[in-house]
């Protein structure tokens, strides 16, 4: 006899799928601190290191519309715990891995656990009073933000305490745990989406995101104009195509274009897009940056716990922003908060541009970062929601989160061949790489906010807004981007 979750507080599912998300989060960027000492205990090159990273962001892209089809298809809390099982068997073989081949393996694994992201999305809005589905989708789309920044701050006195491999175990006890209140205390969402896998869409999808993630991870180490990576770049826009083909063909796409092609949802996946090219190139950089030897003429010579230390500030003030980004939604629309979003964010990247010589000024610039990516984040996922029908959901809210990651490796990319272009004879990166890098990722911004102002404006009312603050005498889960919570009526 099949186990039916007892139809349980919408807080409660909250709690859940807040610990599976955070916990998929966190291995976005755990490990980004620590590629020199995996480099050097794995026995291997710089180049293949950087594999340990773009393995997951590969199979996470891949995985992510995969597997909240499958969901929409079998039921969500099946398949959102099967998600977090392989999160957990990632976890576990990347903890006990000897050899870089293994943690690459592991790590494909664990991308399995993007699917985690659509799947949560569509149990809210399945299972959650209508005026708390905004509000809680736009948390957890916050919560992976702030769990990617937070996973670079903890990644350092992790080690120090422990060793590496504690940046596997913390996360797959954490995930197993997650996984096991999903299956008891998670109901199995009524809603079904019939049908079936639409195969080679699914194969075109991955085949034109491996082409162009591998490109772009790839370019600065092969040269932007190597035949390697313009290859890939021609081949990514022919199984672009050709994908886009099979996708309008399928009986039951695997991505509905028409929906994709949507002006709510074009304009706040390009903003996704650009926002990630700033926010990953900054988490990946900047602890580089202060890293450097002062002996370079800039740079602080900091640990690895020192240099995490700097992002945290915008963990902080995105956590902060969440307990006001409700009622600030409320009074000037969902549209206006991505825009003004934007705009702060530019402010951050500017200073991290052209004042960055004490240290004070990279906290106040991480914390401005944070309350712009903080606002742009709570309003994005809620414009969609509303944007879409119900069990379209899913894969719109799962889509705009992929988006941002891909525009994170496109950041990386960037501003990995602007800051090696530009190298001293002692081969450290010159100043002006960093300066001329993070302009360009201000310069992403204000773009962003230009496609902001094409948004469509969503009539003013509650269920077109992100909830308003609860009433203290009510419990509130706050994740990083907006509130959810009970309030009176």
């Amino acid at each position: 006899m099949e186990f039916e979750a007892p139809r349980v507080h919408h807080q409660v599912t909250f709690a859940v799928l807040a610990a599976g998300v955070a916990a998929y989060a966190l291995l976005q960027s755990l490990v980004v601190p620590v590629l020199s000492t995996l480099q050097v205990d794995l026995h291997t090159t710089q180049n293949t290191v950087t594999w340990v990273l773009t393995a997951y962001l590969l199979s996470a892209s891949i995985f992510t519309p995969i597997m909240g089809r499958v969901g929409d298809m079998v039921g969500k809390e099946r398949v959102f715990v099967i998600t977090l099982v392989a999160l957990a068997i990632g976890s576990l073989l990347a903890a006990v891995a000897t050899n870089i081949s293994v943690m690459i393996v592991a790590r494909v694994i664990q991308g399995v656990g993007g699917g985690v992201l659509p799947l949560a999305f569509g149990i809210i809005r399945d299972e959650f009073p209508r005026d708390k589905v905004s509000g809680a989708v736009g948390a957890l789309a916050s919560l992976t933000a702030v769990g990617a920044g937070a996973g670079i701050v903890v990644a350092g006195p992790i080690v120090d305490a422990l060793d590496y491999h504690w940046l596997f175990w913390l996360p797959m006890i954490l995930t197993v745990a997650a996984a096991v209140a999903a299956h008891f205390f998670v109901p199995e969402s009524p809603v079904r989406s019939p049908g079936r896998i639409s195969w080679l869409p699914a194969v075109l999808l991955s085949a034109w995101l491996v082409a162009l993630l591998v490109a772009l991870s790839q370019a600065p180490v092969w040269g932007w104009g190597s035949a390697k990576v313009i290859g890939l770049l021609i081949a990514a826009v022919v199984f672009i195509g050709a994908w886009a083909e099979s996708e309008r063909r399928a009986v039951t796409p695997l991505i509905d274009l028409a929906m994709m092609a949507k002006r709510a949802v074009w304009t706040n996946n390009l903003v996704a897009l650009l926002i990630g090219v700033g926010m990953y190139a900054v988490f990946a950089f900047l602890p580089e940056f202060v890293q450097t030897p002062t002996s370079a003429g800039y740079g602080f010579g900091a640990s690895i716990t020192q240099s995490g230390l700097i992002l945290l500030p915008s963990s902080v003030t995105m956590f902060v922003v969440g307990l006001y980004a409700g009622r600030f939604a409320q009074r000037v629309g969902g549209k206006m908060v991505v825009i003004l979003g934007c705009v702060v964010s530019v402010v951050a990247m500017a200073l991290l541009a052209f004042a960055h010589e004490q240290k004070w000024e990279l906290f106040l610039a991480t914390a401005i970062m944070g309350i712009g990516f903080g606002l742009a984040f709570s309003a994005m996922s809620s414009l969609i929601v509303h944007a879409v029908p119900p069990e379209q959901t899913g894969v719109a809210s799962g889509m705009n989160a992929n988006i941002r990651t891909i525009g994170g490796s496109i950041g990386a990319a960037l501003m990995a061949s602007i800051v090696t272009s530009r190298i001293e004879p002692s081969g450290l990166p010159k100043e002006s790489g960093y300066t001329i890098g993070f302009a360009m990722l201000a310069a992403a911004l204000v773009v962003a906010a230009l496609a902001a102002a094409a948004i469509p404006a969503v009539a003013h009312g509650r269920s077109a807004q992100l909830p308003e603050e609860p009433d203290h005498a009510e419990l509130a889960i706050v994740a990083g981007g907006t509130v959810v919570g009970d309030k009176p009526e």
